[in-house]
């Protein structure tokens, strides 16, 4: 039980987010001067706070390959500073309650982090990267504890789900539930570069016709994969095991869709390079038994409904608190 809930508690933010991103923030550039981004009932969020959770949203986004634009950025930088204030809220409201993170709880927590890294140096310098300091991050992690208990006893506890509605959306989603038709290939590839004249093709082709006559002459496919072909399936006699439509590049698709288990292809010319291919398996597009799927999809309704809580029991905090911003 207590993996399951920790799958529902990473979905807090990501809540807390989405519920309160519309939200307004309210200018005031005297107050960031002053390093304040917001405060809740009178507790101070610090412009340090915020710059250390923007920097670990901006090292997602480089851990991503991404680079969001000014307008993604404006509603990343809001969502932030929405998402600090819940956060406060919640963990106002759980202390009231009496739920805190023991010292030994949060060490473990701490210990766990740092098991993620090669050595103590990578550990800080990911701390640095992040704009946070370790006695931050215990604080952070303390008041987690806290809030995760709160939210625990406070929410997901009393929430169920019932078969009846896991059947229903069962049976009113089909396409969630719907398994397509696949196959399973394996191909001999002979490359050919995008800038190839036309005598390189056609030594790239001339070679394949090589490797097409072995095979006539009853060749293995695989062993003839393993010498000739230039993919990186080459090592494993060329099997690309199962795909489904829109996998592979349109001419290899079209081909290989058109084919009977064990049929091997004519020569076909794709962007990379001539192809022989073998269909070795094929899988009809198939529902999945609602036996099959009961258990997590009951796990997947759970989590929408505690994350529609906790943006209904935030929006209800804040309605109730002196909540201000100062953020453009």
């Amino acid at each position: 039980m207590g993996r399951k809930k920790s799958l529902w508690f990473l979905m807090l933010s990501i809540a807390v987010v989405l519920a309160l991103a519309a939200l307004p923030a309210i200018a005031d550039q005297e107050q960031v001067k002053e390093g304040k981004v917001a405060t809740v009932n009178d507790v101070v969020i610090t412009q340090a706070q915020f710059d250390m959770e923007m920097g670990r949203v901006q090292e997602r986004f480089r851990q991503s390959g991404r680079s969001p634009g000014q307008p993604e950025l404006a509603q990343i930088r809001q969502a932030v500073l929405d998402n600090l204030v819940a956060r406060e809220l919640l963990y106002q409201e759980s202390k009231k309650k009496g739920f805190k993170g023991n010292e030994e709880e949060v060490n473990g927590q701490l210990k766990a982090l740092r098991a993620r890294f090669p050595s103590e140096a990578e550990f800080q310098t990911a701390l640095t990267k992040m704009n946070i300091t370790e006695a931050d991050l215990r604080s952070q992690i303390e008041q987690d504890i806290a809030i995760r208990q709160f939210i625990s006893a406070t929410l997901v506890d009393k929430i169920t789900i019932s078969e009846a509605e896991i059947k229903a959306y069962y049976d009113n989603n089909p396409q969630f539930f719907t398994k397509p038709e696949q196959i399973r290939a394996s191909h001999i590839l002979i490359k050919v570069e995008p800038q190839a004249d036309a005598m390189q093709k056609e030594k790239a082709r001339k070679t394949l016709e090589v490797v097409q006559e072995k095979l006539q002459a009853g060749e293995d496919f695989g062993a003839l994969a393993k010498e000739y072909s230039q993919g990186p399936s080459n090592s494993k006699g060329g099997d690309l095991g199962f795909f489904g439509r829109g996998q592979m590049v349109k001419p290899f698709e079209d081909k290989a869709f058109s084919m009977k288990t064990g049929e091997v292809s004519d020569i076909v010319e794709t962007r990379f390079g001539y192809h022989l291919i073998k269909v070795t398996d094929k899988q009809t597009e198939n529902k999945l038994a609602f036996a099959e799927v009961k258990e997590k999809l009951a796990q997947h309704l759970k989590q929408q409904k505690v994350q529609q809580e906790i943006g209904t029991y935030v929006e209800k905090l804040r309605a109730d608190a002196k909540v201000e911003t100062y953020l453009n």
